[in-house]
Order: C-alpha cells, then structure tokens, then sequence
C-alpha cells in the first residue's frame, strides 16, 4: 500500500490517520481531480472515480479538494468517498460570493509557487497578495518569475528581481525561462520533496512550467494576449501530478480574483519589515498615519521603506479586517466604534482650526 502511494506523498503519519479507516475495509488514496460532485482518487489499486456525495459539508472549507488524502469505498459502482483526513496546510482564498465563505484551492501543500510572468509590467501589489495567503496556509512560498527570456538584459533581470525581493522577504525568488530550461534546474530542486501548488494569472505561463516540472505535455499551452500579456483559462480544473524527478504538482486555473480569507498573520509576514517597525512606535495601537513618534512613519520618510508598501500593507489589513468582520460581530462593533472616534477626531480638529481662522 505505502509503496504505491509514496510519489504521492504518502508516509507514515498519513498512515497512522487512516488507520482507524483501513480497519473498517476503506481504502486510502490522495484526490487529483475534482469535478462536478465526483473526483479522481489515486489509490494503492489504480486511479478510480469516486463520489463524494457522502462528503458534503456545510461548510465549503471542508469539501472535497485536490490534494485531500481520504478514505475510498474499496468495491462499488460507484465509489464513494467517506472521510477526508485531517489537513495540514490548505490554501484558500475568499469566495466571490457576498457571503464571508472561503474556497480552498490546494490541500496538504509544502509549497507555494506563485508564477509571476516578466512579459507584463510587475504588479508587486498582486505578489504580496499572493504571498499573505501562501504564508497565511502553511505553506512555504516561492515566487517564479518566468518568461525570463523576454529580458535579455542582465541589468534589466536584476532590477526586476531586486523589486520583488524587497516585496517578498524571507521568500526565494526564482527566475526561469521553461522554453529554454534556464533555471528550471533550482526549481526542480526545490520542488523535488513534498507536495508544491502553482499559482498565478492566466498567461503567467503555469501549464508551460508544468509540463516543463513534468517533463511532458500534460498540460494544454495557449498564448497570452499581445496587447495585455494575459491568457485565456488553459487550465480549467486543479490537477495533482507526480513528478519523475520526486515530488508532488497541483497546477491550477489562473486566477483573477485573490481575494484575503482571514490571512492577518499571512500579511503581516509579507510586510515583516513594517511589523518590525512598528514594534517601536510610540502607541502600541499605532494606525501609522498622523501619530507622534511612527516608526514606521519615520522609516517612510527616511526613505528606508518605500510608500508602495506601506499603501499596499495597509489595503491588504483592511481588505482582511472586512472580510473577518462580515462573520465577527465583535469585531464589527470595534471597527465601528473606531469609526466613530475617527469620525469625532476630525470634526474636533475642524473645530479648532475655525478657532484659530476668527
């Protein structure tokens, strides 16, 4: 069983969950495909498809998602899933519904590969978003910056690479171009133990590195738009593929939207340099804004941290307060009652400037 699931990721403390499954007769296997109520399991026996009608939770954090190891129906027409096991990191974002739901695009990750495309001008503010929700699942992030041949200009590549370095501290920053293989020796390396999910817009040139990660064309290419840089949806499911160098890929559709699902710790470690910053401010509830001794205000204006990522940090915790307090009602009533004495700190402020104006 464990020989036929280990290029999967299958070890010993997976075994030890599903024990109390595989002594009731179900069979364990690792979910590579979902679609439609039904997905594709690998199992010690040979992918087979299952139904996961047994599986439906209220809540829409806990269906069934690419990556989930569970426990499969050993015999039927069809086959069910049971149970999911236990999850160790997943990756969600929040739902484009008005409701405060998350979706949970990969499960059991060990990285995050977040492909950025060099054919388009950086939009750091989208990699920092990209970022907090890897950080914020557990995973640990990677950004690739691919089509590198489209710079031929060594001085130009640094530039570009330096920029997102300072937006993404404590992350590697990798630079590949998959139609020549340059780089794509660092990235197999890193991606070669665990399981990795590839992350990005459409057109950032994904299933390209997929299939260059794979060493095969598993996945459909489409060129990306001239005019925009962006690409039309290649990739239509998330899909789990076992790499022949060692390891484990979750490709996934590009994605649009990113919207933050309770990442406050996520954020705060792509902007570790503010948080350090803020450490020293003079309030320990400082909105580094107006207030008298900001670190993070001095260190602006010293030059040593760029506006673009105070602007940027300060969105992002904004963006993230929204989203928890749609579910949080004590939250609500604390960032109401914040508006409030805002609201009273500037009419007073008006009022004392029309003193001194008579």
């Amino acid at each position: 069983m464990s020989s036929a699931l280990a290029p999967y990721g299958w070890d010993e403390a997976w075994a030890d969950a599903f024990a109390p499954y595989e002594a009731d007769g179900l069979l364990p296997g690792r979910v590579v495909r979902v679609d439609r109520g039904q997905c594709d399991v690998v199992t010690p026996v040979g992918t087979v498809r299952a139904d996961t009608e047994f599986v439906v939770p209220r809540d829409p954090m806990k269906v069934v998602c690419t990556g989930d190891w569970v426990a499969v129906d050993p015999e039927g027409d069809p086959r069910y899933v049971r149970t999911c096991l236990p999850r160790r990191t997943a990756f969600v974002r929040s739902t484009s519904s008005k409701r405060s739901e998350g979706q949970v695009l990969a499960a059991n990750v060990d990285h995050a590969v977040v492909a950025v495309s060099l054919a388009v001008e950086l939009d750091l503010g989208r990699v920092e978003r990209f970022l907090a929700l890897a950080w914020e699942s557990g995973a640990q992030p990677v950004v690739v910056l691919t089509k590198a041949d489209l710079v031929p200009d060594p001085a130009t590549l640094a530039h570009l690479v330096q920029d997102v370095e300072t937006s993404a501290p404590g992350v590697p920053v990798l630079t590949v171009s998959a139609l020549h293989g340059d780089g794509l020796d660092v990235l197999v390396a890193l991606v070669g133990s665990g399981t990795s999910v590839l992350l990005g817009q459409s057109g950032a040139g994904k299933s390209t590195l997929a299939n260059a990660l794979v060493g095969t064309d598993v996945m459909v290419v489409q060129a990306a738009r001239d005019v925009d840089g962006k690409g039309r949806h290649t990739t239509t499911t998330r899909n789990l593929l076992a790499l022949p160098t060692g390891g484990v890929l979750i490709d996934t559709p590009g994605l649009r939207g990113v919207g933050l699902f309770d990442a406050e710790s996520g954020v705060g470690q792509v902007f570790a340099e503010i948080e350090e910053l803020a450490a020293r401010c003079r309030f320990h509830d400082c909105s580094h804004a107006s207030e008298p001794g900001c670190a993070v205000r001095s260190a602006v204006d010293s030059g040593e941290l760029p506006v673009r990522r105070l602007e940027s940090y300060h969105k992002l915790l904004r963006e993230n307060q929204w989203i928890v307090a749609k579910t949080d009602a004590r939250l609500r009533a604390e960032i109401k009652r914040d508006w409030k004495r805002k609201g009273a700190e500037g009419r007073a402020a008006m009022e004392a400037k029309r003193g001194r104006w008579k």
